[in-house]
């Protein structure tokens, strides 16, 4: 990501965007229906017990639409939160918590649901050295976000993108000829970065050990059994990431092989939105 890029302008752009698609030329319901001049008074309410992510960008949401409103959260990203549970209170404007109490929610839900998946599985590897990584199987445009979600659930990001760090796989090493032609390549292109390369089998992975400057070998897709004979024959010198098909039932036993991390695609692409809601408590005319 430019450096230039920070969170609060990802959180920015993508409220904007999202405000946007849902308000089109106005909420005409709401217009319709709510005096300009209503205040009401809100609650953020837990449904579902979970970890709580994208508070930013809620209060965003509300920002954007009537900067009047004010949000005052009462847990922080990353806390746990329990049914019942008064996340946060609103007040100002009727019209504009209305207006931008769904993208709000949205945004509030589909995080939290990421940091809740992500906590689950890191829970399930607790007592082992493995960490829960992400990926890049995350929703176009929302990246930086749910990455950020992630790390409220207490697990790691793995590269942001394509640009920070180096990842060679199967495709990559048959455009150079050989796996060490390709590693070559790329520390010549990017000897500032970190190389990772991907293995299938344990011969890959001892063509791997033979060259220099590789820092982590990816195992895709292996057995457990092939899990534990690679990190017996890696010893420790490079770290070591496996990949594929991991789920929530599979996370401990492959944790429990020995390997430094674990990536889950799931994380981002396959996260249950969390059960959150607003209710008006009060409104004045």
């Amino acid at each position: 990501m430019n450096s230039r890029y920070s969170y609060e302008d990802a959180v920015k752009d993508s409220v904007r965007r999202a405000l946007a698609e849902d308000i089109g030329i106005g909420d005409v319901t709401t217009l319709a229906t709510v005096p300009a001049g209503a205040q009401a008074e809100a609650i953020i309410l837990c449904k579902e017990e979970g970890v709580l992510a994208g508070t930013q960008v809620a209060k965003e949401a509300f920002r954007q639409v009537e900067d009047r409103v004010e949000v005052t959260f009462l847990f922080n990203n990353g806390e746990r939160i329990n049914v019942g549970d008064e996340l946060a209170k609103v007040s100002g404007p009727a019209r504009g918590i209305l207006v931008a109490e769904r993208t709000a929610l949205n945004f509030l839900q589909h995080l939290s649901g990421i940091a809740t998946l992500t906590f689950r599985f890191v829970a399930a590897v607790d007592g082992t050295r493995a960490k829960i990584l992400d990926t890049r199987k995350t929703t176009p445009g929302l990246r930086v976000l749910e990455k950020a979600a992630v790390r409220c659930g207490w697990g790691y990001n793995h590269r942001m993108g394509l640009y920070d760090m180096i990842l060679i796989k199967d495709n990559h090493i048959a455009a150079c000829g050989s796996l060490a032609a390709a590693v070559k390549s790329a520390q010549n292109s990017h000897g500032d970065l970190k190389i990772e390369v991907e293995c299938a089998t344990l011969d890959q992975v001892s063509e791997a050990l033979e060259i220099d400057g590789i820092d982590r070998i990816m195992l895709d897709n292996m057995s457990l059994d092939m899990m534990r004979e690679a990190v017996q024959l890696v010893k420790g010198k490079v770290e070591l990431e496996a990949s594929g098909g991991v789920s929530l039932e599979t996370v401990r036993d492959i944790a429990l092989t020995g390997v430094a991390y674990i990536s889950v695609g799931a994380l981002t692409h396959s996260a249950k939105a969390l059960d959150i809601s607003l209710e008006i408590t009060a409104i004045k005319p």
